[in-house]
């Protein structure tokens, strides 16, 4: 278990000149496990559990007061499902998901590495847009309308509407909120990605909705970019907030158990705020804020229809 530093002193030395480069990475490294955990939706108690580190430890890191030691690191990463690298000062979406792939080579043997070289070209080589078929799939924070518009959407094109989550529950035989207790939320992730492995090969068409979450998978996310026409579901903080409360399921505010507190929308606004570029990777999107129901249909609708190049009198 990654130990926690000694105990801080009373007065605390001023920082000498030299110490500012170190002072500054160490703060950056803080600012990434908030946004990290943040992305996840993981309150301090439960990364301290999954990476076995005291939660007064990880207060410190996350403030830039902290100076975790490579195992520490290590461990925090581990808990996110991520490299080592991945946490530390100047990785881009690019490199930390290289750093991914390195790793995982490491672990394959130099046997197989011939045949994992002509599978990644076949993946590379074809066109997105037939890889993507008929697939749409919708990301988007809790509350945004993904599975009201989904099923409205499955049912005007008749096509099959699929919940990843409901997937995942009924493979694992758990509600969500139980296997993450039980097993973590690496486990779920584990589950997530190998539930929408199986949908894409089962289905040439589908309409498919994901969890707020699955943005925090570099290798989930990146198989739904490439698999499905994606569209961004977004509103304002508010309008997931009162959406979140009439669902009354609180888990984007874990730590903050009473929804509409001050606390508890400003965990929303960190988590929407750690997502948004990942989100904003998706091919469109589609802004539900202020509108109807109605009306936020047949925007998804146009969207929809332009990303298949279906016939504009399709819809209604």
């Amino acid at each position: 278990m990654p130990s926690s530093p000694p105990k801080a002193t009373q007065k605390r030395a001023a920082v000498p000149a030299e110490a500012a480069p170190v002072t500054t990475f160490l703060t950056a490294i803080g600012r990434e496990v908030r946004r990290q955990r943040a992305k996840r939706g993981m309150t301090r108690r439960q990364l301290a559990q999954a990476s076995e580190t005291s939660e007064r430890y990880l207060a410190q890191i996350e403030s830039g007061a902290g100076n975790p030691s490579a195992s520490v690191i290590r461990a925090i990463a581990q808990a996110f499902d991520l490299p080592a690298a991945a946490l530390l000062p100047g990785m881009t979406a690019q490199s930390e998901a290289l750093a991914t792939v390195i790793d995982l080579l490491a672990q394959v043997p130099e046997t197989e590495l011939a045949e994992l070289k002509k599978l990644i070209e076949s993946r590379v080589a074809p066109a997105g847009g037939a890889e993507r078929a008929r697939r749409i799939a919708l990301v988007g924070l809790r509350g945004a309308g993904k599975s009201t518009l989904g099923r409205m959407l499955a049912s005007h094109l008749g096509w099959p509407f699929i919940e990843l989550d409901r997937v995942v529950e009924e493979e694992y035989g758990a509600r969500i909120t139980d296997l993450i207790e039980m097993a973590g939320t690496a486990t779920f992730r584990r589950q997530e990605r190998s539930a929408l492995e199986r949908v894409v090969a089962a289905n040439e068409a589908a309409v498919i909705t994901t969890a707020g979450g699955i943005v925090s998978n570099q290798e989930s996310y990146a198989l739904l970019l490439r698999r499905c026409h994606t569209v961004w579901i977004k509103a304002r903080p508010d309008e997931h907030m009162s959406r979140v409360m009439a669902q009354g399921d609180f888990r984007p505010m874990a730590q903050n158990r009473q929804a509409g507190s001050n606390d508890a929308m400003a965990d929303l606004v960190a988590i929407l705020e750690a997502r948004r570029a990942d989100y904003a990777r998706a091919e469109a999107e589609v802004d539900t804020a202020g509108e109807a129901v109605e009306q936020s249909f047949a925007k998804l609708l146009r969207v929809v229809t332009d990303l298949l190049g279906l016939q504009r009198a399709a819809q209604p």
